[in-house]
């Protein structure tokens, strides 16, 4: 019941400020972003400080600590993330579209924001200034829970984020964050029917599929990132080479990472010992199938499970495939619908793979790890999308809209 009350009131202060946010001009909100990236600066030492009890405390892989884990130049980034958004076009009150009536009836479709937000995430403590920023800039007040991983982090950078709020005239209930990290808060918000207009859920698969399963609040979620890289006979074996080892291995522990490789049975006797070469280089481990293993012996061997696994660690599953489409049957027996990517200097088979695969984000000689809020040019996100209903990709401002209509008319009544 303590955590149902407070979601109860923090809902009813959020319905309020979302009011008052629906009503702001652009500049006040961008204001306000500015504010609040300065609060962030100002707060930096206390964030650390939380962030490092957080770290000294945590348990789990190397993987998961570099998320959790946040540095001057993370915070900086974080506070540069709200000044990038406060840059963009106002997604609020504009025409979507409009046309008339053969009765003379005038109709508009205008932007405008969903109304409370709840956004449940796990150990990264910079998603909590991400969703903020987009939420604010959007029209939209948020309620934050964090993962028990980062509860002290996401306080400090809450903390920081309303003293800026407060300092630029808007209300601190824009932006609120759960008291604690029990499991009754999650609770409350999954059932809070009338409290929350929509729940964003950004995490590991237990995580979105609970939400999925028991909340009564429209969801916005993602699968897990069972993402592949293609290398296609045709691909250029350094541009192969440098889009691996960047798709792979730059963070191996963001949904954006590759965790499959996919490499045609024609060039894989060449090319396949010089890509494991290079990833092992930089501590990757494998798992294999058996044409793989066939030329690079050392490989381990894959199991049934493994090619259905997101390792968010320096692990990556290997595959020999017989072009595009003995590809995306891969991808499609797989995958998540997340991010995939061919590497070819093919364009007929580059946009075979790219009509044939069926993900939210698809990409040709790229790095998987661009599928990205800021790499998009959308400032931050607040995650990525990949269902098949209202957004789909990194989630930005756009997404964080609704709409409504305007019916203007000049004394007609209805027949």
């Amino acid at each position: 019941m303590e955590a149902t009350e407070h979601l109860k009131a923090a809902a009813r202060a959020a319905r309020t400020a979302s009011r008052v946010l629906a009503r702001s001009s652009a500049a006040t909100r961008n204001g306000a972003l500015a504010t609040m990236a300065d609060a962030l600066r100002d707060g930096m030492r206390d964030i650390l400080a939380a962030n490092h009890t957080d770290v000294a405390a945590y348990k789990g892989t190397a993987a998961f600590l570099d998320r959790l884990t946040l540095t001057e130049a993370r915070v900086e980034a974080m506070a540069r993330g709200l000044e990038d958004v406060a840059e963009l076009p106002d997604p609020l009150n504009h025409t979507l579209s409009e046309w008339t009536r053969p009765n003379g009836l005038r109709i508009q479709r205008i932007a405008q924001p969903i109304g409370v937000i709840g956004m449940i995430y796990e150990s990264r403590p910079n998603v909590g200034a991400d969703a903020s920023a987009l939420c604010l800039k959007s029209g939209n007040a948020v309620i934050l829970r964090g993962g028990s991983d980062s509860q002290h982090s996401a306080q400090a950078i809450n903390v920081a984020l309303r003293r800026g709020l407060a300092a630029s005239g808007l209300p601190e209930a824009c932006i609120q964050v759960a008291p604690n990290a029990d499991r009754s808060y999650v609770a409350a918000m999954l059932a809070g029917a009338g409290l929350l207009d929509l729940i964003i859920p950004r995490g590991g698969k237990s995580l979105v599929e609970r939400v999925q399963r028991e909340a009564r609040v429209p969801v916005l979620a993602h699968a897990e990132g069972l993402n592949h890289t293609y290398i296609h006979a045709a691909a250029d074996p350094a541009m192969a080479r440098k889009i691996l080892a960047n798709a792979k291995m730059r963070r191996t522990g963001v949904c954006g990472a590759t965790e499959t490789l996919l490499i045609d049975r024609t060039i894989a006797p060449s090319l396949l010992p010089l890509l494991i070469e290079d990833l092992r280089a930089q501590g990757c481990d494998f798992r294999a199938d058996a044409a793989a293993r066939d030329i690079v012996p050392s490989l381990p061997a894959a199991n049934a499970a493994d090619f259905d696994t997101e390792w968010l660690d320096s692990i990556l599953s290997v595959a020999v495939v017989d072009g595009v489409d003995s590809a995306l049957a891969h991808i499609a027996a797989h995958g998540s619908e997340h991010t995939d990517a061919i590497v070819t200097e093919d364009a007929a088979a580059a946009h075979a793979f790219l009509r044939g695969v069926d993900s939210a984000v698809a990409l040709w000689n790229a790095s998987t790890q661009f599928c990205d809020g800021g790499e998009f040019g959308f400032g931050a996100e607040i995650g990525i999308a990949t269902g098949h209903i209202h957004a789909r990709g990194p989630v930005g401002l756009e997404q964080l809209t609704t709409y409504r209509y305007l019916v203007l008319g000049t004394g007609q009544v209805r027949p």
